[in-house]
């Protein structure tokens, strides 16, 4: 899990894919957390994304560092607990002038898809080389 995490962190910016509907949807995600040894997103309530993993918490997650690129499949599972909050906050401070823990974000830990509650993603990803050729 310590790998994925700081994979995505070297990245930056990764493509957090969910569904509405029948169509797809994809959005570059900057904050990820490794929290209760889990990976953790989060992202505001009222936003479309937290409304799509709400109605179907199937997503999936796609980086790339310019050399080798990832992708996780995985269900995402609220948590609602303030020190999962307070953790993320901590590891962003400039989200603090956004939210407050006590106020609820919505937090998503990261599950391998296909099992829950199960051991979180695989412990090896899959980073594979740019020119698969």
């Amino acid at each position: 899990m310590q790998e994925i995490y700081d994979f995505l962190k070297k990245c930056g910016t990764y493509y957090l894919a969910t569904v509405e509907g029948n169509q797809p949807r994809v959005r570059p995600f900057g904050t990820i957390d490794l929290f209760d040894g889990r990976l953790t997103i989060q992202t505001g309530k009222v936003k479309d994304v937290s409304k799509q993993i709400q109605q179907n918490p199937k997503v999936e997650i796609c980086a790339f560092d310019g050399e080798r690129w990832l992708r996780v499949a995985a269900i995402a599972v609220e948590d609602p607990r303030l020190e999962a909050q307070e953790h993320m906050l901590a590891a962003y401070p400039s989200l603090q002038s956004m939210y407050k823990a006590e106020m609820g974000i919505p937090k998503f830990s990261l599950w391998r898809r296909g099992r829950q509650p199960s051991p979180p993603l695989p412990r090896r990803p899959a980073l594979l080389p740019s020119d698969p050729s």
